[in-house]
């Protein structure tokens, strides 16, 4: 090596090692389909398609078992996938069938014209009834995992409303203006009331910590039954590709979501 030496590293790409993908017999809640598009219901711990630590039994895997057409726009290994939920992220995805269908959802995430809702159980209480985030999200530097608020990254606004005040925590209405990584759950803790149970950005069993002994058991049997961060996306609000009609897609409220709130619930000093 010599002085002005230009190294060259390339870093191996997990998705390259994995050359097909195989059909598997997953359980999937199917909101809605016809012949351009499907509505699904994704259970919190499933990975939308694969990835590192994810070769096999991704939603993506389970699509290929169950529909004959899927869009082919983003590569073999992610058919029918036009957006994205964190794999701890229950909720309503949509996928498309065919190209063009993928095309003209594509272009409604891109123009944001998609209306999308998200419900969550924060930690505190806010102190404004409704509000917007406006705070540039990127890569963070230290762990590539994770993304963090950065004055040279993307653009990102997030509307929230408070549903309702518990005790120590908060239930919360999100409504995200842009598509960002992480974005509600940086945002969220950005403001000072991470999402319950989201280790990654705050959410964990240290929030928990310097509370009274019978709060401090609650939270934490709450958060180990729960396993998961407390965020779920309820609805998506599109313009369908080929009627052009608008419509609302729903997904209801985990099981574990509600036995969540309900225990929370009782400490409510409303």
């Amino acid at each position: 090596m010599e002085l002005n030496d230009i190294i060259q590293i390339e870093m191996s790409n997990p998705e390259s090692n994995i050359k097909e993908l195989i059909p598997e017999d997953l359980k999937l809640d199917i909101l809605y389909e016809d012949d351009t598009i499907i509505a699904i219901n994704k259970p919190a711990g499933l990975v939308v398609h694969p990835g590192v630590n994810a070769s096999t039994g991704t939603l993506v895997h389970g699509l290929i078992h169950h529909f004959q057409n899927l869009s082919d726009v983003n590569g073999i290994l992610r058919p029918g996938i036009v957006h994205r939920l964190d794999k701890d992220t229950s909720g309503v995805m949509i996928v498309a069938k065919t190209n063009n269908a993928h095309a003209h959802l594509a272009d409604q995430f891109r123009s944001r014209t998609i209306k999308k809702e998200y419900v969550g159980v924060t930690w505190g209480i806010w102190k404004d009834d409704e509000g917007k985030i406006d705070q540039p999200l990127a890569r963070d530097k230290k762990n590539p995992t994770r993304y963090a608020i950065d004055d040279n990254g993307k653009r990102s606004f997030t509307n929230y409303k408070v549903k309702k005040r518990l005790h120590h925590s908060s239930y919360v209405s999100f409504y995200p203006l842009t598509g960002r990584t992480h974005q509600i759950r940086i945002h969220s803790a950005y403001c000072g009331h991470p999402i319950f149970g989201d280790k990654k950005y705050g959410g964990g069993s240290s929030k928990a910590r310097g509370f009274l002994p019978e709060f401090n058991s609650l939270y934490m049997k709450e958060m180990d039954r729960f396993n998961r961060h407390a965020l779920h996306a309820q609805s998506l609000d599109i313009e369908h590709p080929v009627s052009k009609e608008r419509i609302i897609f729903e997904a209801p409220l985990p099981k574990e979501f509600i036995n969540l709130l309900k225990s929370i619930d009782p400490f409510d000093e409303e």
